[in-house]
Formats: structure tokens, sequence, C-alpha cells
């Protein structure tokens, strides 16, 4: 039977549901409070350069490319995808600098070449991790959170001890030296949580990493919201934007309808894809079905600091995607989890775009875009974001050796204030509810309201978790839940 859906926010998991929704036949209307579509992953366009302002990294085009394939359709009918080679650089110093390739056998070379041994041991981790892969991202992750079992497998069965150990564990088990620990550290640092607090299981990050390889969609990518968009638009979805939801209006348990601007919206279903503590403030306090201690206790990803700025030349010893763990790991990661402060020397990680994409900057000069890990709710000035930056460009001129700061064309900024301001993000966080094993699954917050009848929820904060990928799978998710539902 066609209902009348309307979805809250147009990021990656409200775009993916509205089409899986329009596929199942009904009325999917998407609001969305900005002046453009698609979330935290929004463009800025300024003097000639392009910036991402949310997402950078495309990893896991497996799950693109499943996720355009339930429509009959390729990444490659919307986007041109670029893999990056190398597939980032990691800096620990001056001079002093590790690079990724594009490929594993290459990789395990220069591991080896770091520490002897290291290759043979990361082949090993590595046939692990994408077993891993298989099982999580091809099968586990396609599950709704509505009940343990959905954890139970033969194949999970075999790998129970891999939920209660953590990948900061077992990479020091394998690795001695401290640059090969912190590069197999780093990509669960797209779940949210430490390396000590996350599952091992979730080695399948370095599968994701590198095995799959990094990769640019062309004109960034804001160019797959855009393709997730015309895909929409075909299925006859309707998007408005400059649309704010102030309430959602229940009667007798059931949603029955938003006020946007003002106006009350009848509706069939109601399916947010906001930040789920922000959607949840749109009921009236009796149909919440978590508490603000609930969400005060919860473990969350990280907000950011972030830069984007403008060179008037090409930025030298660099490459697209740049990380710097030139400064200790563990206190800046202390600083976010376990006393929450602005941390004295932050990591950093910056990428430029234009080295790989001609269309982000004009000719001879180079797009830049800086981010910073932050705790979440933290005091949020210009005067602090000043600072920082001073912080990490003069950073970046020394471990570079090269002079950029007279260079600088314009600089943008974005952090907490902004976060919040934008997305209503809890206390600014970033990318929603970590991945931590309390945080898991079916310990994570549910698509399905508790207390409301047809109110559905999707995005980071609820399954699978944060990330571009997670949320076309939550999309997906919450669509095949809500058919389940009607």
């Amino acid at each position: 039977m066609k209902k009348q859906i309307k979805i809250i926010g147009s990021g990656f998991s409200s775009l993916a549901a509205s089409c899986y929704l329009a596929q199942q036949g009904h009325s999917v209307t998407i609001y969305e409070k900005n002046t453009t579509i698609g979330g935290r992953a929004r463009q800025l366009k300024k003097d000639g350069f392009t910036f991402d302002i949310g997402p950078t990294w495309y990893w896991m085009p497996d799950v693109f490319e499943r996720f355009f394939a339930d429509f009959g359709k390729k990444p490659s009918d919307y986007f041109e995808l670029i893999k990056l080679s190398p597939a980032y650089q990691v800096y620990f110093g001056v001079k002093d600098f590790v690079t990724i390739a594009d490929n594993l056998p290459e990789i395990i070379e220069t591991f080896e070449a770091i520490e002897n041994g290291s290759g043979k041991k990361l082949a090993s981790f590595m046939k692990e991790a994408q077993s891993n892969y298989d099982i999580a991202i091809k099968d586990l992750v396609y599950r709704p959170g509505v009940s343990p079992l959905e954890l139970v497998t033969i194949e999970t069965a075999k790998k129970v001890n891999q939920f209660f150990g953590n990948i900061s564990k077992d990479i020091r088990r394998r690795f001695t030296n401290t640059k090969l620990i912190q590069i197999l550290e780093f990509p669960v640092l797209f779940l949210g949580a430490k390396p000590s607090d996350t599952p091992s299981f979730y080695s399948f990050m370095n599968f994701a990493d590198f095995g799959l390889g990094t990769w640019h969609p062309k004109s960034g990518m804001y160019s797959v919201i855009l393709a997730m968009e015309k895909l929409a638009l075909e299925l006859g979805v309707a998007i408005q934007t400059n649309s704010n939801i102030e309430k959602i209006i229940v009667e007798n348990g059931t949603a029955k309808a938003i006020i946007v601007n003002g106006k009350t919206i009848e509706a069939d279903i109601i399916l947010s894809g906001a930040d789920y503590h922000h959607s949840e403030t749109l009921l009236d306090i009796k149909y919440r079905a978590y508490s603000e201690k609930y969400w005060n206790n919860r473990t969350f990803a990280p907000s950011s600091l972030l830069f984007y700025v403008g060179f008037d030349k090409k930025i030298e010893n660099v490459e697209h995607h740049s990380l710097f763990f030139d400064v200790d790991f563990d206190i800046h990661a202390a600083a976010i989890y376990d006393t929450p402060k602005w941390p004295e020397e932050p990591l950093f990680y910056a990428s430029f775009p234009s080295k790989t994409d001609a269309s982000s900057a004009p000719s001879g000069k180079e797009a830049g875009i800086f981010l910073i890990p932050l705790a979440p709710g933290l005091n949020d000035t210009p005067e602090l974001r000043e600072t920082y930056f001073e912080k990490i460009i003069s950073r970046f001129e020394k471990v570079t050796q090269q002079d950029v700061k007279n260079n600088i064309i314009f600089k943008d900024s974005f952090c907490v204030n902004d976060f919040i301001k934008d997305y209503n993000s809890y206390k600014g966080n970033a990318y929603g509810l970590a991945n931590t094993l309390l945080q898991t699954a079916f310990l994570r917050p549910k698509l399905k309201s508790k207390k409301v009848k047809n109110l559905f929820f999707t995005g980071q904060l609820t399954v699978p978790g944060p990330g571009v990928p997670p949320a076309l799978i939550s999309g997906k998710l919450v669509s095949e839940l809500i058919k389940k539902n009607i």
C-alpha cells in the first residue's frame, strides 16, 4: 500500500532511504533545513576553489556499488572514480614519513623495510582482516540491530574472542615499530573510538584501507551526494530545502505529522535522518526513548576543527591525503576521550584535492583542507580557532620544509559551534556515536522508535555506525524495517 513518507534531513542515510522507499512505491518527501542538500557532506565554493565541507575519504567502494546496483545502476553512471596512488602519506617528523601505496604487495614491502619480519606479519594480519570484512560488510552490517542473535552466525562463533579483544592489543602483539602501529591503528579512528576501545573484529577497516584502497570521486565527495539526489529524483522523490522541522506530532502513540516552517504536514510514516538526539527533542518528553542521561553517558566520536584554505601556489612534499603524527598520539587521544580538553599539541590531517582533481582549484593554486579531531562539547571561539591554525600551519611548514603562510589567499573554519548550528549535532560531534563493544549492533539506538508507532530513524547514531558507507547501509536497513512494519 502506498504511504506518505516524510524524511527529515538529506544526508547520505536519508537519501539512501528515500531511494529504497520510493522504489517500494511510496510517496517520499525529504525536508532539509539548510539551503543545500547533503547533511554533513556539503560543499564550499569560493574564489574558484571547491572544498568538501564534510567527508573527504572514499573507502569501501563495494558498498557504493552495492547501493547503486540495487537500482540497476553503477557509480560510473553518475560520477568518475579515481584510485589514489599513493593512497596517503603519514608524517612522523621533519623529512620522516611513510608513504602508503595503492596496493597490498607494495605496502608489505614498505612495512618490511621499516621493521624486519613485519611484511609477513602484515600479510597474515590482512588475511584475517579480509575474512572479517567479508563477514562484517557483506553480511553483519546489513542486519537491523533488532536482536543480539543477529551477531550469532557460524562465522562469528569462530571469531568470538575478537569481540572481546581490542585492535590496539592485537596490533601490538604483532608489531613493535611505533610508526607501523600508528598506521595500522589509524583506520579504526573512522569508527570514532580509541583503538584500545575498538573490538579486534573491526580490523576489517584495515582491509578497507590496504586491501580496497583509497579513492577520489571527481569533483569531490559531493558528487556522490549529487548522484544520489539524481537517483532519488529519477525514482520520484521530492526534496525541499530551507525546510526546518520544528516538531513531530504524535497522536495516541502514533506519529501523524511534522511541523515544517510553521506549517503542519501530515504523514503516514516519519523517518528522521537528522541527529538522533535532536530528532527526539522534536517529540514531547513522554515519547522520547532515550533520556538526556543516556546520551550523556554514550561514547561519541570526535568533533573536529576544520580549515578550508586557498593557497596561491602549489604545495610541495605532500600527497592528496597526508596525516601528521609528529606529536604524541596517546596524549591527543586522552584529550578527546579521557579528559576532554583542547589538545596542547594536536595531530592533524591535511587533504589537497587539487593534487588529483584540477577542478578543486584555479590553475597553479592549491586547495587545502586541514582537520584536527577534538572532543565533542568543547568551548569553541574564534580566538581558539586562530590559535590552533597557527599551531598546525607552523608545524606543517616545519615538517614539510616549505613556507606557505604568506601564500594563503583565504581560510574558512568549521568547528563545534557550526556542527551544532548547521546539523543540530549533539555536543557538536562530527561522526556520530562511536563503535565500541557496548555500542555495537543491537546495543545502538534503534532504527524504529520504541515509543512511537510509524516513527523511524537512520544515520550514524544508529546502526551500523559512523562513516559514509555505513550511512548508505543504514538507509537500506531502515527502509526494509519500514516495509516490514506497514
